[in-house]
């Protein structure tokens, strides 16, 4: 069979799947990605109620990914890449794509009193947040888009402005309330976008920043599933004789956890699999400290060791006793009765997945921001409860040890992490950039500066004390 364009026609011709037929948009996405797409996309696509839920997703920057997946009405392949076979899906959950840029178009989407969610995918530095929670007013953006809806005009080149352009409209169309859905991780981050979005709101009107206060609920979520960013196009993929510009590899594994309220709605993500619970924050820190922890722990200690993914750096005896040593500590600051044995167990099994290639330099994007959510964090906690703190100690010193062959990673605070390392105590300023608590503890600053190694001498934190 020639391979065929992925289109809602091709696809109702060959199978006649649900799929096929357009939903009608109720969601808002920001940040059309991988991971969006298999993960959010994927569970309203599983929901019992998928037909009543379409998905308007909109980019970040670029209007190519846009493009290119109207032009496939919206679907994609998602293929679950196992230790040994790969599975195929058709996802048709998306609906419509729409450039980042298109204002218009959001707020014609947030007038529409039955769209009830938004939902977001932005990364953790993507909201241009302080580690307060308030719009950073030192980014050009943010203070762009401030001045744009304060003239009273629509703003789109940035997170904040763009929710707040959104609540405008929604707010003078009397559209009723809506749901916000941060799917990044940052602990608790609903409130923290809730936080930041309402601070933005207030600079610009305080009567909007009311009227979101009161309309607008911030859910707060903890994502998990392992969805490298490539371009690879598998065999199961044009064996089935379709042509994808944007297929997704993802593994099989997947959770969401959420907590908070929907007051228009949202979709049957229950039977799918999702879960909602009133106290997120033992969830959200399983997974922010155990999974992603984890990911940046073997980014920093296996680059400098020539090691390329994830499943490579977990087979080095090295790399993983740093890994488990991390996660003794970090679930000895979880709540009671937070199930970790076999979380940690799947993920050791996740992680070893040949198959899901998962390159340590894409997880070293952005690091100074995944350090203070993921190791400082163990860390504050640790000290508070009067426990040992050398794993997070030798974590920190991994990323200052890192930091010190140059890696040339993005990272939205490189101006802040090179001022540090110019400074005359380096390693006190670089703990000051991620905890100011821990940089005011001389002890536990000692305690990192005598783990961070000689880079000279190309040697990695010793495991020992």
């Amino acid at each position: 069979m020639s391979p065929t364009p992925l289109t809602r026609d091709e696809l109702a011709r060959r199978s006649g799947d649900a799929a096929a037929t357009p939903a009608p948009v109720r969601i808002v996405h920001l940040g059309l990605g991988h991971f969006f797409r298999a993960h959010q996309a994927w569970y309203t696509a599983h929901a019992a109620d998928a037909a009543r839920w379409g998905i308007a997703a909109f980019t970040g920057r670029s209007i190519a990914s846009a493009e290119a997946l109207n032009r496939q009405d919206g679907l994609f392949t998602l293929v679950e890449r196992g230790p040994h076979t790969d599975r195929l899906e058709v996802i048709g959950s998306v609906v419509e794509a729409v450039a980042g840029q298109d204002v218009q178009r959001l707020e014609a989407l947030a007038r529409d009193p039955q769209v009830a969610v938004i939902t977001l995918t932005v990364t953790e530095s993507g909201y241009r947040l302080t580690t307060a929670g308030l719009p950073d007013l030192d980014d050009p953006d943010v203070r762009a888009d401030l001045e744009a809806l304060r003239a009273g005009a629509s703003a789109a080149s940035t997170v904040l402005g763009r929710l707040t352009t959104a609540f405008r409209a929604r707010r003078d169309a009397d559209a009723g309330p809506i749901a916000v859905v941060p799917c990044d991780n940052i602990p608790g981050n609903g409130e923290f976008v809730a936080q930041g979005v309402i601070a933005f709101a207030e600079r610009v009107d305080p009567t909007l920043a009311a009227w979101v206060t009161a309309n607008v609920s911030f859910v707060s979520t903890s994502v998990d599933r392992i969805t490298p960013h490539t371009n690879e196009v598998p065999a199961v993929v044009s064996s089935a004789g379709w042509l994808d510009d944007l297929t997704v590899i993802t593994e099989p594994f997947s959770d969401w956890v959420l907590a908070g309220d929907f007051p228009a709605g949202r979709p049957d993500w229950e039977s799918a699999g999702a879960r909602f619970v009133d106290d997120i924050e033992p969830w959200e820190n399983r997974k922010l400290w155990l999974l992603n922890g984890a990911h940046s722990l073997l980014t920093f200690a296996g680059m400098p060791r020539g090691l390329h993914t994830v499943a490579e750096a977990i087979a080095d005896p090295e790399c993983r006793a740093l890994v488990e040593s991390f996660w003794d500590e970090a679930v000895a600051c979880l709540p009671d009765g937070t199930e970790h044995v076999q979380y940690r167990s799947q993920l050791i099994e996740r992680f070893a997945n040949p198959r899901i290639v998962h390159r340590l330099a894409q997880i070293a994007a952005e690091a100074t921001t995944k350090v203070e959510f993921r190791f400082a964090a163990v860390a504050e906690r640790s000290i508070a409860a009067g426990r040992d703190t050398s794993a997070s100690a030798r974590a920190l010193a991994t990323w200052i040890a890192w930091l010190r062959t140059d890696p040339g990673a993005v990272d939205v605070r490189a101006d802040a992490v090179a001022a540090a390392e110019a400074s005359d105590d380096p390693v006190s300023s670089l703990v000051g950039l991620v905890s100011p608590k821990l940089a005011a503890l001389p002890g536990f600053v000692d305690d990192v500066r005598q783990l961070v190694p000689d880079v000279s001498t190309d040697q990695t934190p010793a495991l020992g004390r």
